[in-house]
C-alpha cells in the first residue's frame, strides 16, 4: 500500500508514476521538499534515472519496493526522486558532481546524498544492490553508514562542500580567446581517426554508442576539402563504414526499423534495446546526409525505416513525439524484439527461412541469451551469390520474410512506452523528418513534422516563452537551453523544406529569449537555465557533446545562421563570444565538441545563403536543383513570390521569369541568378 506522503502519483512523468507506488515516501524535487529536509535536519536521498533505464527498474525491484530498505530509507532521509528527462538541469549538476566526488563518470541510476540546508552533495555513486554484491555494497548498510557520516563528520562534510562548489565553479572557464583558427577543426577528425574501429566502424570499444556528431564532424570535415589538394576520403569512409556496419548490425531493429541506444559488444551486435528519441532524430539526419553523400541504397532504407517507426510507434495522436520506449517487456530485457529458430522457421516459407537464416544469423548459435536477435552476418549480395538468386529477388524475399515477422512480433507484449512530450526531444525529430522529407520527396514526413510542430507551439510556448515538457494535458517547467536552440535548429530546416513565415518569425522570438534570458553578456556562451530559473547550486554552461548535442554549439550554429539569413550582427556577435569562450575546451579536446566545430567551421568560413523567389512548379524546380547534393554550409530557403511579411533581407522577388536565385556567402552577395543552369553550375562549383 502506498503511503499518503509518496507525492509521485500525480506527476507528469511515467518514471516517477512507476515510483508512486513504492514503500519509500518520496517526494517530487520541489521547494517542500527541501523546506522538510532543512527543517527535519535529514539529509537528502536524491536518486536521479528514467523510465527506460534497465539497471532503475533493477534497483527499484530490489530496494525501493523492499519495505525493509524503505524503512530505513523514511528513517534517515528526505527521498526525491527525479526524472532526469524533464529535469536535466538538475541531473547535470549532479553528474557533475559524481565525476568529482568518485572521479568516474556517472550514469542512471544516479545516487546521490545531499546536505539538506545547501542542497551540496557529499555522497554519490550509481547502481547499488540490496545485499553487497560484485564488489558493492549493499544498500541498506550503505544508507546507514552515510546517515551516520553526516551526523558525526559535519566538519569534514562541510569542508569537502566548500570544495565542491569551487570545483563545479572552475568548470566553467573564465578564459576567454582573442582569436580563432581551424586548428580544432584538423585535431577532431585526427582524434576520430586514432579511436576508429576499421574492422566494426564507430570508435572505442564497447559499449559502442553511435557518436553522431562525431559522424557528422567527419561528414563535413570531408565535404569541406572534396574535390580539392586536401581532399580527406579517409574522413568520408569512416564515417560511411560506421554507418552502414550499424545500419546491418543489431543495434538498428532489423524487423521494425529504429536504432538503440547502444550496442553491448563491438560489432553492433546486441543492443541495450531501449530506443530514444534523441538519438533517432540526430540519427535519421545523419542517414539522409550519408545518402547525399554517396547514393548508397542501404542509407535511404535505413531512412526510411527509421521515419516509418517514428511516425507508427513515437507520434502522439495529437501531432508531438513520444519520449522513449522501454529495453524490458514481460519483466526481461529484449524479449519483445528476440527470435526462437523454429518459431521464424514456422513463420516463413522455405525460400524465405533460407535467405533470412543466412543473412541474419539463424544458422549460428544463439546470440543472445538462448535466444537469436538479428544482426547482419552476411552481405545480401553474398547470400544471393550464395543461393544463386539475383540480389532484386534476393532483397524481394526477404523483405516479404521480415515483413511476416513483424506482423507476428506486433501480437506481442510490447516495451513500455514513455509518452511525455519533451520540447528539446521533439525538436531534434521535427528537424529529422523535415530532412528526410526534403532529401527523399515525402510528404507524409513532413507532415508528421508540422503536426509536432503545432503541438509544441500549441501546448507549450506560453506567453513569449517555452516549457520543457507535456503529458496528459498538463505543460510545465522552464525550458532549458536546448529547448530552445533545438527548436531554432528545427525551425531552420522545416523553413528549407517548405516556406512559412510563421516559423521564421518564431525562430526569432527563439532567438532573442535566448540573448535575453541564457546568455553570459559577460564572459560569453549560453547559460543551462534562464536568469530567472530556480536557484540551484550551480548553473552550467554545456559545452561538450554528450547523448544529445551541446546546446552551446547548436545556439551559436543557429544564431549564426539567422545573423547571416537576415543581416542581424547582434546574432553573429552572440556566436562569437561563444566560440571564444568555449575555445579553451574545443583546442583541448575537439573530438568531444563537435557541435561547437560546426559552428567555428561556418564562423571561419561563413555559411552559403541560397535565397530563391519564383512561383509554383518552377520554384519547386529550381528548389531541388539547389538542395540535390550534400552541402552542409549551404542554406536553401524557396520563398513563393506571393509571400508577405517578409524581412527586408528576403523581400526581392523573381523581377522576370519564374524563378530567380540570390546567393550569399557571409555579407558579401552576387548578382541575381535568373538562369537555372547557371545556378547549377555556380552551386556544383562549391558543393
Amino acid at each position: 500500500m502506498r503511503p499518503s506522503s509518496n507525492r509521485l502519483a500525480d506527476a507528469t512523468s511515467p518514471y516517477l508514476q512507476q515510483h508512486a507506488g513504492n514503500p519509500v515516501d518520496w517526494w517530487p524535487w520541489c521547494e517542500e521538499a527541501l523546506a522538510t529536509a532543512r527543517r527535519e535536519d535529514k539529509p537528502i536521498l536524491l536518486s536521479i534515472g528514467y523510465s527506460a533505464c534497465h539497471w532503475c527498474h533493477v534497483m527499484a525491484h530490489e530496494s525501493f519496493e523492499d519495505p525493509e530498505t524503505a524503512r530505513v530509507m523514511n528513517g534517515l532521509f528526505v527521498n526525491i526522486k527525479v526524472d532526469r528527462e524533464e529535469r536535466p538541469d538538475l541531473d547535470k549538476i549532479y553528474q557533475s558532481a559524481h565525476q568529482l566526488l568518485s572521479g568516474r563518470p556517472g550514469g542512471w541510476p544516479l545516487t546521490v546524498v545531499l546536505t539538506p540546508d545547501d542542497q551540496v552533495p557529499f555522497f554519490a555513486g550509481t547502481y547499488f544492490p540490496k545485499t553487497p554484491h560484485h564488489r558493492l555494497p549493499g544498500f541498506q548498510d550503505l544508507l546507514q553508514r552515510v546517515a551516520q557520516a553526516y551526523r558525526e563528520q559535519q566538519t569534514q562534510i562541510r569542508e569537502q562542500n566548500r570544495s565542491m562548489l569551487e570545483a563545479l565553479g572552475s568548470l566553467s572557464s573564465k578564459a576567454v580567446a582573442t582569436r580563432l583558427d581551424g586548428a580544432p577543426l584538423e585535431a577532431a577528425r585526427d582524434q576520430l581517426a586514432q579511436s576508429y574501429d576499421s574492422v566494426n566502424g564507430g570508435f572505442g570499444q564497447a559499449p559502442k554508442f553511435p557518436h553522431v556528431t562525431g559522424l557528422e564532424r567527419l561528414l563535413r570535415h570531408w565535404a569541406a576539402n572534396a574535390g580539392g589538394a586536401r581532399q580527406d576520403r579517409r574522413a568520408l569512409d569512416m564515417a560511411v563504414h560506421t554507418l552502414a556496419r550499424m545500419a546491418e548490425g543489431g543495434i538498428y531493429d532489423q524487423v521494425g526499423g529504429g536504432f538503440c541506444r547502444y550496442s553491448v559488444d563491438d560489432q553492433w551486435m546486441i543492443p541495450h534495446f531501449e530506443k530514444m528519441l534523441y538519438d533517432n532524430g540526430p540519427l535519421l539526419v545523419l542517414y539522409c546526409d550519408a545518402w547525399l553523400a554517396t547514393g548508397q541504397a542501404l542509407f535511404r532504407r535505413t531512412a526510411d525505416g527509421l521515419a516509418t517507426w517514428v511516425i507508427r510507434e513515437m507520434q502522439s495522436p495529437e501531432g508531438a513525439y513520444y519520449s522513449t520506449l522501454d529495453a524490458d517487456s514481460e519483466g526481461e530485457e529484449g524479449k519483445f524484439y528476440v527470435w526462437d529458430r523454429n518459431q521464424v522457421r514456422a513463420l516463413l516459407d522455405e525460400s524465405e527461412y533460407a535467405l533470412i537464416r543466412r543473412r541474419y544469423g539463424l544458422d549460428q548459435t544463439p546470440n543472445f541469451e538462448g535466444s537469436w536477435h538479428l544482426h547482419g552476418f552476411v552481405e545480401l549480395e553474398a547470400v544471393a551469390q550464395e543461393a544463386g538468386v539475383d540480389p532484386e529477388t534476393t532483397r524481394a524475399r526477404i523483405d516479404a520474410g521480415l515483413e511476416k515477422l513483424f506482423r507476428a512480433r506486433e501480437k506481442r507484449i510490447r516495451p513500455g512506452r514513455d509518452e511525455k512530450i519533451l520540447t528539446a526531444w521533439n525538436a531534434l525529430m521535427i528537424k529529422g523528418m523535415a530532412r528526410a522529407a526534403r532529401v527523399f520527396q515525402r510528404p507524409e514526413w513532413l507532415g508528421s513534422a508540422e503536426r509536432a510542430l503545432t503541438f509544441l507551439h500549441r501546448e507549450l510556448w506560453r506567453d513569449g516563452r517555452l516549457l520543457a515538457t507535456h503529458k496528459d494535458g498538463r505543460s510545465h517547467l522552464a525550458a532549458y537551453l536546448d529547448d530552445y536552440a533545438f527548436l531554432i535548429d528545427a525551425l531552420l530546416e522545416l523553413l528549407q523544406t517548405r516556406w512559412k513565415a510563421d516559423d521564421l518569425n518564431l525562430a526569432v522570438e527563439l532567438a532573442e529569449v535566448l540573448l535575453a534570458h541564457f546568455e553570459d553578456p559577460k564572459d560569453g556562451g549560453f547559460f543551462f537555465t534562464a536568469n530567472d530559473h530556480e536557484r540551484l547550486i550551480h548553473r552550467p554552461k554545456p559545452l561538450g557533446d554528450e547523448s544529445t548535442p551541446a546546446s552551446n554549439g547548436i545556439a551559436a550554429q543557429v544564431l549564426q545562421r539567422l545573423g547571416y539569413l537576415l543581416g542581424e550582427p547582434r546574432y553573429l556577435e552572440a556566436a562569437e563570444h561563444t566560440l571564444k569562450y568555449a575555445w579553451r575546451h574545443m583546442s583541448q579536446v575537439p573530438y568531444a565538441h563537435a557541435s561547437l566545430l560546426t559552428a567555428l567551421e561556418e564562423y571561419l568560413e561563413p555559411p552559403e545563403v541560397v535565397i530563391l523567389r519564383g512561383k509554383g512548379a518552377e520554384l519547386e524546380r529550381w528548389q531541388r536543383a539547389a538542395q540535390k547534393s550534400f552541402a552542409p554550409r549551404r542554406l536553401v530557403l524557396a520563398i513563393p513570390n506571393d509571400s508577405a511579411g517578409l524581412p527586408d533581407a528576403l523581400a526581392a522577388k523573381a523581377p522576370r521569369g519564374e524563378a530567380v536565385a540570390y546567393v550569399c556567402s557571409g555579407e558579401v552577395c552576387e548578382a541575381p541568378i535568373e538562369n537555372l543552369g547557371a545556378l547549377e553550375e555556380r552551386l556544383g562549383a562549391d558543393g
